[in-house]
Protein backbone atom coordinates (compact mmCIF):
# COMPACT_ATOMS: atom_id res chain seq x y z
CA UNK A 1 0.00 0.00 0.00
CA UNK A 2 1.33 3.71 -0.75
CA UNK A 3 0.69 6.17 1.57
CA UNK A 4 0.49 9.65 1.12
CA UNK A 5 1.78 12.13 4.11
CA UNK A 6 -0.62 15.26 3.96
CA UNK A 7 -3.24 15.61 1.15
CA UNK A 8 -1.74 19.63 1.09
CA UNK A 9 1.32 19.46 0.51
CA UNK A 10 0.61 16.61 -2.15
CA UNK A 11 -1.12 19.12 -3.64
CA UNK A 12 0.49 21.95 -3.55
CA UNK A 13 3.21 19.98 -4.93
CA UNK A 14 1.65 19.15 -7.75
CA UNK A 15 0.43 22.02 -8.75
CA UNK A 16 3.25 23.49 -8.76
CA UNK A 17 4.97 21.10 -11.58
CA UNK A 18 1.94 21.69 -13.08
CA UNK A 19 2.19 25.57 -13.20
CA UNK A 20 6.45 25.20 -13.93
CA UNK A 21 5.40 23.15 -16.99
CA UNK A 22 2.52 25.46 -18.10
CA UNK A 23 4.17 28.81 -17.71
CA UNK A 24 8.11 28.64 -17.02
CA UNK A 25 9.72 31.79 -15.45
CA UNK A 26 10.32 34.45 -18.12
CA UNK A 27 12.14 36.52 -15.32
CA UNK A 28 16.06 35.93 -16.50
CA UNK A 29 15.10 37.50 -20.21
CA UNK A 30 13.68 40.76 -19.07
CA UNK A 31 15.97 43.81 -19.95
CA UNK A 32 15.22 47.03 -18.46
CA UNK A 33 14.65 50.05 -20.43
CA UNK A 34 18.58 51.99 -20.69
CA UNK A 35 17.61 55.13 -19.01
CA UNK A 36 19.59 58.16 -21.51
CA UNK A 37 22.61 59.63 -18.74
CA UNK A 38 23.14 63.16 -19.26
CA UNK A 39 26.14 64.68 -17.40
CA UNK A 40 25.62 68.22 -15.93
CA UNK A 41 27.91 71.00 -16.98
CA UNK A 42 28.20 73.94 -14.37
CA UNK A 43 28.90 77.30 -15.81
CA UNK A 44 31.32 79.75 -14.40
CA UNK A 45 29.58 82.88 -13.39
CA UNK A 46 30.28 86.56 -13.21
CA UNK A 47 31.39 87.87 -9.67
CA UNK A 48 28.96 90.65 -9.03
CA UNK A 49 29.20 91.30 -5.68
CA UNK A 50 32.38 90.49 -2.74
CA UNK A 51 29.65 87.59 -1.57
CA UNK A 52 30.64 84.61 -2.84
CA UNK A 53 27.56 81.63 -3.26
CA UNK A 54 27.26 78.57 -2.15
CA UNK A 55 28.78 76.51 -4.49
CA UNK A 56 31.45 78.86 -6.59
CA UNK A 57 34.84 79.52 -5.49
CA UNK A 58 37.09 82.67 -6.95
CA UNK A 59 38.82 82.00 -10.00
CA UNK A 60 42.28 81.64 -9.11
CA UNK A 61 43.02 83.56 -12.76
CA UNK A 62 40.46 85.75 -12.91
CA UNK A 63 38.72 87.60 -9.45
CA UNK A 64 35.54 89.13 -11.59
CA UNK A 65 34.64 85.44 -12.51
CA UNK A 66 33.50 82.30 -10.01
CA UNK A 67 33.85 78.93 -10.91
CA UNK A 68 31.38 76.09 -9.82
CA UNK A 69 31.99 73.50 -7.11
CA UNK A 70 30.04 70.39 -9.22
CA UNK A 71 29.79 68.44 -6.07
CA UNK A 72 28.19 71.67 -3.53
CA UNK A 73 25.70 72.03 -6.70
CA UNK A 74 24.62 68.61 -6.77
CA UNK A 75 24.45 68.63 -3.43
CA UNK A 76 21.84 72.12 -3.22
CA UNK A 77 19.85 70.59 -6.23
CA UNK A 78 19.27 67.64 -3.87
CA UNK A 79 18.47 69.94 -0.83
CA UNK A 80 15.78 71.30 -2.80
CA UNK A 81 13.99 68.01 -2.67
CA UNK A 82 14.39 67.91 0.80
CA UNK A 83 13.36 70.90 1.51
CA UNK A 84 9.93 69.96 0.66
CA UNK A 85 10.02 66.90 3.81
CA UNK A 86 12.16 68.91 6.03
CA UNK A 87 12.64 72.18 7.75
CA UNK A 88 15.28 74.99 6.49
CA UNK A 89 17.41 74.33 9.40
CA UNK A 90 17.45 70.62 9.29
CA UNK A 91 18.41 70.82 5.65
CA UNK A 92 20.91 73.81 5.94
CA UNK A 93 22.66 71.57 8.70
CA UNK A 94 22.69 68.72 6.56
CA UNK A 95 23.96 70.37 3.83
CA UNK A 96 27.19 71.96 5.90
CA UNK A 97 27.90 68.37 7.00
CA UNK A 98 27.37 67.34 3.23
CA UNK A 99 29.75 69.85 1.96
CA UNK A 100 31.92 70.70 4.35
CA UNK A 101 31.08 74.46 3.43
CA UNK A 102 28.36 76.44 6.24
CA UNK A 103 25.43 77.53 4.75
CA UNK A 104 23.01 79.63 7.13
CA UNK A 105 19.04 78.81 6.98
CA UNK A 106 18.48 82.30 6.01
CA UNK A 107 20.95 81.45 3.22
CA UNK A 108 19.22 78.92 2.00
CA UNK A 109 16.31 80.54 2.31
CA UNK A 110 17.52 83.53 0.45
CA UNK A 111 19.08 81.12 -2.27
CA UNK A 112 15.76 79.03 -2.51
CA UNK A 113 13.65 82.38 -3.41
CA UNK A 114 16.26 83.91 -5.43
CA UNK A 115 15.93 80.63 -8.01
CA UNK A 116 11.86 80.11 -7.92
CA UNK A 117 11.68 84.41 -8.56
CA UNK A 118 14.43 83.60 -11.65
CA UNK A 119 12.01 80.83 -12.81
CA UNK A 120 8.78 82.31 -12.44
CA UNK A 121 10.43 85.31 -14.24
CA UNK A 122 11.85 83.39 -16.82
CA UNK A 123 8.40 81.75 -17.47
CA UNK A 124 6.81 85.10 -18.23
CA UNK A 125 8.99 86.18 -20.55
CA UNK A 126 8.94 83.28 -22.43
CA UNK A 127 5.04 83.64 -22.42
CA UNK A 128 5.46 87.04 -23.67
CA UNK A 129 8.07 85.95 -26.38
CA UNK A 130 5.21 83.51 -27.65
CA UNK A 131 2.45 85.84 -27.76
CA UNK A 132 5.03 88.58 -29.09
CA UNK A 133 5.94 85.88 -32.10
CA UNK A 134 2.23 84.88 -32.76
CA UNK A 135 1.55 88.66 -33.20
CA UNK A 136 4.35 89.21 -35.60
CA UNK A 137 3.16 86.75 -37.74
CA UNK A 138 -0.14 87.96 -37.78
CA UNK A 139 1.45 91.27 -38.81
CA UNK A 140 3.18 89.63 -41.60
CA UNK A 141 0.03 88.20 -42.66
CA UNK A 142 -1.84 91.21 -42.87
CA UNK A 143 0.89 93.52 -44.48
CA UNK A 144 1.13 90.64 -47.00
CA UNK A 145 -2.14 90.57 -48.12
CA UNK A 146 -3.52 94.67 -48.03
CA UNK A 147 -3.88 96.38 -51.04
CA UNK A 148 -2.23 99.59 -52.29
CA UNK A 149 1.08 99.11 -51.21
CA UNK A 150 4.24 100.34 -53.11
CA UNK A 151 8.20 100.40 -52.81
CA UNK A 152 11.19 101.80 -54.70
CA UNK A 153 13.27 100.01 -57.00
CA UNK A 154 16.14 100.36 -54.86
CA UNK A 155 14.14 98.78 -52.14
CA UNK A 156 12.92 96.11 -54.12
CA UNK A 157 14.97 93.59 -52.55
CA UNK A 158 13.52 94.34 -49.13
CA UNK A 159 10.43 91.98 -49.42
CA UNK A 160 8.27 93.85 -46.31
CA UNK A 161 7.70 96.80 -46.27
CA UNK A 162 9.76 99.68 -44.91
CA UNK A 163 8.70 103.00 -43.16
CA UNK A 164 9.35 105.24 -46.42
CA UNK A 165 6.80 102.96 -48.18
CA UNK A 166 3.74 104.64 -49.35
CA UNK A 167 0.56 102.36 -48.56
CA UNK A 168 -3.06 102.92 -49.59
CA UNK A 169 -5.70 101.51 -47.17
Amino acid sequence: MHQVGCLYCHLRTTMKLKLKRERPLQHEYWMLPKVPFKVKVWLRIPRISQYIPFGYEVDPEDNDWLNPIPEELELLELAKKHVKQYSLRQVSAWLTTQSGRSISHDGLKKRLDVERKRKRLTTIKREYAKRLEKALRQIEILEKERSGCYTYEEDANDISPSAGDTCTV
